[in-house]
């Protein structure tokens, strides 16, 4: 379910299908994304999971599979 939800973020942000992204999708290489869409993104995800995630953790962030670990561990 955290996948599905995070895939559905990023697909609309990235504006791509959300048959492209997997746990692997890297989020700079495959989506392009930059510190401005990862504050968006961090955004979005902490109003969606009714979570904080702290500013220096965003920068580990890798991978799809990175956040949703995340995710899933902390909420």
């Amino acid at each position: 379910m955290v996948f599905e939800k995070v895939v559905g973020i990023l697909a609309s942000q990235f504006d791509v299908d959300e048959d492209e992204i997997t746990l692997d999708t890297d989020l700079v290489n495959d989506l392009n994304a930059d510190s401005l869409d990862f504050v968006d993104l961090i955004m979005t995800f902490e109003d969606e999971f009714s979570m904080e995630f702290p500013e220096e953790l965003a920068d580990s962030f890798k991978t799809v599979g990175d956040i949703v670990d995340y995710i899933e561990k902390n909420s």
